[in-house]
């Protein structure tokens, strides 16, 4: 029985060393289809700077961190976020427990954010 479990012990050590060894190699790989350098230069899209930079905390223009501060109109203009430029402002600068992207986003992007923001809060999130 004592026998037994050695190897079985044996096995698992073996087992777990080579998962601890090949999966960061695995992951370190270099991606097989990179991504193409165009990305840059195409247009501005509102929606998709906001799924890919806000969406993690404003899933549906809500707010996962502070209820009350959602994105929608009622709530953005009780807040005193009542235009684009209020919204671009708050994106660039930050509030709160709200990073500022000022430094991470460009002007343009933090433009089409404000829009797309506004027009969704518009239309209620719909």
């Amino acid at each position: 029985m004592k026998r037994q479990f050695r190897w079985r012990g044996f096995w698992i050590w073996v087992v777990g060393c080579v998962l601890l060894l090949g999966w960061p190699a695995a992951a370190i790989a270099a991606p097989s289809d990179p991504l193409p350098e165009t990305i840059a230069a195409e247009p501005r899209d509102g929606a998709a700077l906001f799924e890919l930079h806000c969406a993690g905390c404003h899933v549906n223009g809500g707010n996962i961190v502070r209820r009350g501060k959602t994105l929608k109109l009622r709530a953005l203009t009780r807040n005193g976020v009542d235009s684009v430029g209020a919204i671009a402002t708050l994106v660039t600068q930050g509030k709160g427990t709200m990073s500022a992207y000022g430094d991470r986003l460009s002007a343009d992007d933090i433009d089409a954010i404000a829009q797309y923001v506004w027009q969704q809060a518009e239309h209620d999130w719909k």
